[in-house]
């Protein structure tokens, strides 16, 4: 449906609640509604929140992008919220495999064989922020479960495009998104705090955001940090 000129897609879910959600990086609408809720009904409450749509779409339309990597020297790549120059180191010596190494507070350094191709060094690179996210999530996760209070039966670390997290209520399973791996830590923090109080609360209701506010007094900054920050692809 069409409301104010924005378009909206509706989706009709075995929910008891209506759902609205923005997402990156167009700033896509999306309403979840029950199957017996009207379109009138749909029509009214999307129009009562036409103002903060549209304080979504801005936010998304103002974030800085990454052009499309290249992997080449002194090209910008971020790691916890850290901006590094990156170094590549092309050699015939035999290695056992091509590999990434942060050496510095400055630079990141790639070791190929001549020849790696643009999506090869992308893949060697989404797996070395794979690794680096897994060995950093279990001191985060422990941290998080004792302040909220819940355990979630899974965590997944997953290329999201419309999402920094998400949470299966009926299976208790967690998903993160890869590219929070180059965000400050505070920000992995809040959307892992997030997820996981959606295990006491489903919805974005006044009860979720006492939690929200109980767990992690500056989510409301945290958040907007996080909405402000460079995006792109890894």
């Amino acid at each position: 449906m069409n409301i104010a000129g924005i378009e909206v897609e509706v989706i009709r879910k075995d929910i008891k609640n209506i759902h609205l959600a923005v997402y990156p990086p167009d700033g896509r609408v999306r309403l979840a509604a029950p199957a017996d809720v009207n379109l009138q009904t749909l029509e009214l409450y999307t129009t009562s929140k036409i103002g903060w749509i549209k304080r979504q779409q801005r936010l998304f339309l103002n974030q800085d992008r990454q052009s499309p990597r290249q992997y080449v020297d002194r090209e910008s790549h971020y790691y916890l919220g850290k901006r590094y120059l990156l170094r590549v180191h092309e050699t015939d010596h035999l290695i056992r495999y091509p590999k990434i190494i942060l050496r510095t507070k400055t630079y990141i350094d790639m070791y190929i064989k001549p020849g790696f191709s643009v999506e090869q060094k992308a893949e060697l690179f989404k797996e070395w922020y794979r690794t680096r996210f897994k060995e950093l999530l279990p001191e985060l996760t422990d941290k998080w479960e004792g302040i909220v209070g819940v355990s979630p039966s899974t965590y997944m670390i997953k290329t999201m495009t419309t999402k920094w997290g998400s949470c299966k209520i009926e299976t208790a399973n967690i998903n993160l998104n890869l590219e929070l791996i180059k965000k400050p830590v505070d920000c992995i923090e809040y959307v892992l705090a997030h997820e996981l109080t959606h295990l006491l609360e489903r919805n974005h209701n006044d009860v979720f955001q006492a939690y929200m506010d109980r767990h992690i007094p500056k989510w409301k900054s945290i958040r907007d940090e996080l909405n402000r920050l460079p995006v792109g692809e890894i």
